[in-house]
Protein backbone atom coordinates (compact mmCIF):
# COMPACT_ATOMS: atom_id res chain seq x y z
CA UNK A 1 0.00 0.00 0.00
CA UNK A 2 1.44 3.55 -1.10
CA UNK A 3 2.14 5.73 1.70
CA UNK A 4 -0.57 8.29 0.46
CA UNK A 5 -3.46 5.55 0.73
CA UNK A 6 -2.13 4.85 4.47
CA UNK A 7 -2.34 8.71 4.95
CA UNK A 8 -5.62 8.64 3.84
CA UNK A 9 -6.72 5.93 5.39
CA UNK A 10 -5.74 7.22 8.60
CA UNK A 11 -7.10 10.34 8.07
CA UNK A 12 -10.65 8.65 7.68
CA UNK A 13 -9.88 6.84 10.78
CA UNK A 14 -9.36 10.02 12.78
CA UNK A 15 -12.45 11.68 11.18
CA UNK A 16 -14.92 9.02 11.72
CA UNK A 17 -16.20 10.34 14.99
CA UNK A 18 -16.48 8.52 18.02
CA UNK A 19 -19.63 9.98 19.14
CA UNK A 20 -23.18 9.78 18.14
CA UNK A 21 -25.49 12.60 16.81
CA UNK A 22 -28.70 12.91 18.82
CA UNK A 23 -30.62 9.51 16.97
CA UNK A 24 -27.33 7.11 17.57
CA UNK A 25 -25.68 7.14 14.66
CA UNK A 26 -22.70 8.19 13.95
CA UNK A 27 -21.90 11.47 11.63
CA UNK A 28 -20.47 10.50 8.19
CA UNK A 29 -20.22 14.00 7.37
CA UNK A 30 -16.82 14.28 9.02
CA UNK A 31 -14.14 13.57 6.29
CA UNK A 32 -16.07 16.10 3.63
CA UNK A 33 -15.81 18.72 6.40
CA UNK A 34 -12.00 18.03 7.41
CA UNK A 35 -11.18 18.06 3.53
CA UNK A 36 -13.68 21.32 2.97
CA UNK A 37 -11.91 23.00 5.90
CA UNK A 38 -7.99 21.82 5.08
CA UNK A 39 -8.87 22.93 1.46
CA UNK A 40 -10.29 26.69 2.77
CA UNK A 41 -7.17 26.87 5.29
CA UNK A 42 -4.22 26.05 3.07
CA UNK A 43 -5.72 28.39 -0.14
CA UNK A 44 -6.05 31.20 2.65
CA UNK A 45 -2.49 30.99 4.04
CA UNK A 46 -1.05 30.76 0.52
CA UNK A 47 -3.10 33.66 -0.19
CA UNK A 48 -1.77 35.70 2.87
CA UNK A 49 1.85 34.65 1.72
CA UNK A 50 1.27 35.49 -2.16
CA UNK A 51 -0.34 38.77 -1.26
CA UNK A 52 1.89 39.81 0.68
CA UNK A 53 4.84 38.75 -1.20
CA UNK A 54 3.61 39.79 -4.37
CA UNK A 55 6.76 42.33 -5.18
CA UNK A 56 9.37 39.52 -4.78
CA UNK A 57 7.29 36.50 -6.23
CA UNK A 58 6.31 38.16 -9.28
CA UNK A 59 10.25 38.33 -10.04
CA UNK A 60 10.53 34.53 -9.79
CA UNK A 61 7.10 33.59 -11.33
CA UNK A 62 6.66 36.37 -14.32
CA UNK A 63 3.91 37.61 -13.74
CA UNK A 64 3.32 41.13 -12.09
CA UNK A 65 2.79 42.29 -8.77
CA UNK A 66 -0.48 43.50 -9.37
CA UNK A 67 -2.08 40.15 -10.32
CA UNK A 68 0.27 38.22 -8.00
CA UNK A 69 -1.96 40.52 -5.17
CA UNK A 70 -5.23 39.82 -6.80
CA UNK A 71 -4.70 36.04 -7.03
CA UNK A 72 -3.39 36.48 -3.11
CA UNK A 73 -6.92 38.65 -2.04
CA UNK A 74 -9.10 36.16 -4.22
CA UNK A 75 -7.12 33.00 -2.26
CA UNK A 76 -8.45 34.67 0.99
CA UNK A 77 -11.40 35.38 0.40
CA UNK A 78 -11.95 32.25 -1.23
CA UNK A 79 -10.35 30.17 1.68
CA UNK A 80 -12.21 32.29 4.38
CA UNK A 81 -15.56 31.64 2.11
CA UNK A 82 -15.03 27.96 1.88
CA UNK A 83 -14.42 27.41 5.70
CA UNK A 84 -17.87 29.28 6.58
CA UNK A 85 -19.33 26.75 3.76
CA UNK A 86 -18.12 24.12 5.77
CA UNK A 87 -20.14 24.56 8.56
CA UNK A 88 -23.47 24.49 7.14
CA UNK A 89 -25.51 21.24 8.35
CA UNK A 90 -25.69 19.84 5.38
CA UNK A 91 -22.55 19.93 3.82
CA UNK A 92 -22.77 17.85 0.48
CA UNK A 93 -24.11 20.06 -1.88
CA UNK A 94 -21.03 22.39 -1.21
CA UNK A 95 -18.81 19.27 -0.85
CA UNK A 96 -20.15 18.38 -4.86
CA UNK A 97 -19.39 22.41 -5.75
CA UNK A 98 -16.25 22.38 -4.23
CA UNK A 99 -15.28 19.55 -6.03
CA UNK A 100 -16.67 20.15 -9.57
CA UNK A 101 -14.81 23.69 -8.59
CA UNK A 102 -11.27 22.34 -8.00
CA UNK A 103 -11.01 19.60 -10.70
CA UNK A 104 -12.48 22.55 -13.23
CA UNK A 105 -9.83 24.90 -11.89
CA UNK A 106 -7.07 21.82 -12.00
CA UNK A 107 -7.80 21.50 -15.51
CA UNK A 108 -7.87 25.00 -16.70
CA UNK A 109 -4.52 25.52 -15.00
CA UNK A 110 -3.17 22.90 -16.83
CA UNK A 111 -4.87 23.92 -20.39
CA UNK A 112 -3.25 27.43 -19.62
CA UNK A 113 0.09 26.59 -18.39
CA UNK A 114 0.84 23.97 -21.24
CA UNK A 115 -0.36 26.25 -23.82
CA UNK A 116 1.74 29.34 -22.36
CA UNK A 117 -0.71 31.74 -22.19
CA UNK A 118 0.89 33.23 -18.86
CA UNK A 119 3.99 34.98 -18.92
CA UNK A 120 5.46 32.51 -16.41
CA UNK A 121 9.23 31.68 -16.15
CA UNK A 122 9.95 27.96 -15.10
CA UNK A 123 9.30 28.48 -11.29
CA UNK A 124 6.51 30.66 -12.10
CA UNK A 125 4.99 26.91 -14.08
CA UNK A 126 6.01 24.74 -11.91
CA UNK A 127 4.66 26.43 -8.91
CA UNK A 128 1.17 26.87 -10.09
CA UNK A 129 1.38 23.52 -11.58
CA UNK A 130 2.57 22.02 -8.02
CA UNK A 131 -0.78 24.13 -6.23
CA UNK A 132 -3.41 22.74 -9.08
CA UNK A 133 -1.83 18.69 -8.08
CA UNK A 134 -2.64 19.82 -4.26
CA UNK A 135 -6.28 21.34 -5.39
CA UNK A 136 -6.39 17.97 -7.27
CA UNK A 137 -5.04 16.17 -4.01
CA UNK A 138 -7.86 17.76 -1.76
CA UNK A 139 -10.69 17.08 -4.53
CA UNK A 140 -10.00 13.59 -3.84
CA UNK A 141 -10.45 13.20 -0.30
CA UNK A 142 -13.20 15.74 -0.87
CA UNK A 143 -14.49 13.17 -3.23
CA UNK A 144 -13.87 9.97 -1.10
CA UNK A 145 -15.94 12.45 1.47
CA UNK A 146 -19.25 12.86 -0.46
CA UNK A 147 -18.83 9.06 -1.16
CA UNK A 148 -19.08 8.18 2.27
CA UNK A 149 -22.25 10.70 2.51
CA UNK A 150 -23.95 8.86 -0.30
CA UNK A 151 -22.88 5.18 1.10
CA UNK A 152 -24.56 6.38 4.62
CA UNK A 153 -27.66 4.35 5.75
CA UNK A 154 -30.48 7.05 6.19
Amino acid sequence: MYSWQRLLRSVEAMTTATRTGLDGRAPTDSLLRFALRADATLCAALGLLIATAADPLSRLSGLSATSEWIAGVALVAYGTALYLAAGVPRVRRVGVGVLAGNVAFAATVAVVVTAGWLPLTEFGAVSVLTFAALTLGLAYVQYRGVRRLDAAPT
